[in-house]
């Protein structure tokens, strides 16, 4: 109410009047009882607090006084005097530094306000820019007026130049960097901010994407700590080499660095931060007297510090920083928070690592399980081009013979090219479509016709049964089904392949021989595991094959057997009805 009260008599000072001295007569007894309140706070403290107090008792008392004389004087006159109540907010500026000084003086005095470093540069930069301005705006009317007819002109291009110079230092990475510099050096106890360090340097680990990737983000989190421009990354490889691996702000650099090195060497035993430029000083060698310097780190001009990255005890890689930006001592805090976060970094490249050397683990896996698939097919395409070399002998004169020697040839290499492609692309070349099964049970009759037994083929009379698969490949195990018990049949027994439709929702072939049979224990235990055969020649992937194949087309498959009597094998499939016709159809017409 009675700065209100100043602010009225300020802006209207013709209409002061007798409220206006009333309002002014408390103020002065405040600033009376203030004095008072000061007096007795110097007087009541012990002696040997006094030197603390004595600035800050000094510079209160000030202020009373300034405002009793101010107060004094408009309760005179009957108004208070403008210029003074002008220069009262410069009065209490100038008191500021004595408070500070009684604050310095007095360690013991606590205030629960936490400012965080990223406020105190900020404001700090805000601050020095305000008194910039000021002095640029202060020299522009000093031109403006004593610079005669020119004075407007040179007034603007010096203000002008002014912002464009408060530009490129707000701009600038390497005055922000002496200026953070300046402010943890001289505002507080330690260099950095730990909470806000960490959540910044795990956030540029975690935030890898197309514009950076993980080997970079690695190098930005810890050149950032000691205000570096960037540098390059070096990993090491399966065969204990060092290469680069990725950069910032660097030149292309291809040198690869042996983990038997003595360099290598001293990083993983010491896990030092090597200093290059103290290194350089000491003819290439650390304080200890060894770890000489690689020949090609020692032609790196702007090679500053070199920091390993350790994760399981193991020396994953090593980061070269560039030289700071502004001038930096490396002292104990800094190296204490690189070594920490030279762990938290080693564990994300470590990981990355891990994860590519799966992902490349699986690859093989995929392809080697397809090779191992292509490999059985080819053995039984050898197998029938043999079958066709043991007959040729009887009947080479024959035309016929010689006719289906040419389509056997021909079917073949027709097949061996597919399966070739199929390692080539890493997947079944062959889309799906709607096949006839009666059809293709014909065609594995033709294609086991010299073989003994006979095979016999019963199918059911009545509409064409149909399924959706890839045709060879459901050609391929259904043919290995028949091949295994054309194997375990001797000349006089019986093998018969049944095209079972009584259902209306599915299929089954049913495929029985009158062979040696197998146990339920082979069957529960090894018949469908990869690589266990009873053939002395086989591979044991076939039936592992029909598994996972059937399976894959939503069917099941049943063997039923018994020693010396026989094996009943039932695949099931699920019968193409009208919504697979039309699908089918639509991808055909694309």
């Amino acid at each position: 109410m009675a700065s209100c009260a100043l602010v009225f008599v300020a802006v209207f000072p013709e209409r002061v009047g007798d409220p206006v001295r009333a309002v002014l007569a408390l103020l002065l007894a405040g600033v009376v009882f203030g004095l008072v309140l000061v007096e007795q706070l110097f007087r009541n403290v012990p002696v040997a607090s006094r030197w603390g107090l004595k600035p800050l008792c000094l510079g209160l008392a000030a202020g009373y006084v300034f405002d009793l004389y101010f107060f004094a004087d408009g309760f005179l006159f009957g108004r208070p005097d403008v210029d003074i109540w002008a220069a009262r907010g410069f009065v209490a500026t100038v008191l500021i530094p004595l408070i500070a000084l009684s604050a310095a003086r007095s360690p013991s005095w606590t205030v629960k306000i936490a400012v965080s470093r990223e406020v105190v540069f900020h404001s700090t930069a805000l601050a020095l820019s305000g008194v910039y301005l000021l002095v640029i705006a202060a020299a522009g009317y000093y031109v403006r007026y004593f610079g005669g007819d020119w004075g407007r002109v040179l007034q603007v291009a010096l203000v002008s130049a002014g912002l464009l110079l408060l530009g490129v230092f707000v701009f600038s990475g390497t005055q922000r960097a002496r200026l953070r510099v300046f402010v943890n050096k001289n505002l507080f106890p330690y260099r950095y901010d730990y909470r806000t360090e960490w959540l910044r340097f795990t956030q540029a680990l975690s935030s890898a994407d197309d514009s950076m990737n993980l080997g970079q983000s690695v190098i930005k989190a810890l050149s950032d700590l000691v205000e570096s421009s960037g540098g390059a990354l070096w990993l090491r490889d399966k065969a204990g080499m060092f290469l680069p691996h990725a950069r910032l702000n660097h030149p292309a650099i291809d040198v690869a660095e042996s983990a038997d090195s003595d360099f290598c060497r001293f990083l993983d035993e010491r896990e030092w931060i090597v200093n290059l430029e103290e290194v350089r000083m000491m003819g290439g060698r650390t304080r200890s007297g060894n770890a000489l310097l690689p020949e090609w780190l020692s032609r790196l001009p702007d090679a500053w510090l070199v920091v390993p990255l350790k994760s399981a005890g193991t020396l994953v890689g090593f980061v070269v920083l560039n030289s700071a930006r502004t001038r930096f001592e490396v002292n104990w805090e800094v190296l204490d928070l690189l070594k920490t976060a030279q762990r938290q970094a080693a564990s994300y490249l470590a990981r990355m690592q891990a994860a590519e050397a799966l992902i490349e683990s699986r690859k093989f896996d995929s392809f080697n399980r397809m090779s191992a698939f292509v490999v059985h097919d080819l053995k039984n395409l050898v197998a029938q081009l043999s079958l066709m070399l043991k007959n040729a002998e009887r009947h080479r004169d024959n035309p016929e013979f010689q006719q289906d020697m040419l389509d056997t040839v021909v079917h073949v290499e027709a097949k061996m090219r597919s399966l070739m492609q199929q390692l080539q692309e890493k997947k079944s070349v062959e889309p799906t479509r709607r096949i006839d099964l009666g059809a293709m049970l014909e065609a594995i009759r033709a294609s086991k016709r010299h073989q003994i037994p006979e095979l016999e083929l019963v199918l059911s009379h009545g509409d064409r049964i149909e399924v959706v698969a890839h045709a060879e490949r459901l050609q391929r195990v259904i043919g290995h089904v028949v091949q295994n018990a054309l194997d375990a049949t001797a000349e006089g027994g019986k093998v018969s392949v049944h095209l079972d439709c009584t259902d209306a929702s599915s299929v089954s072939v049913i495929v029985a021989d009158t062979g040696c049979g197998m146990s339920q224990e082979f069957i529960r235990n090894r018949l469908f595991k990869p690589f266990q055969t009873s053939k002395s020649s086989g591979m044991g992937i076939g039936m592992f094959e029909t598994m996972q194949y059937i399976r894959e087309l939503g069917g099941s498959l049943h063997v039923d057997s018994t020693p010396n009597v026989g094996t009943t094998v039932t695949m099931k499939l699920s019968r193409a009805g009208r919504g697979e016709r039309k699908q089918t159809a639509e991808v055909q017409a694309e």
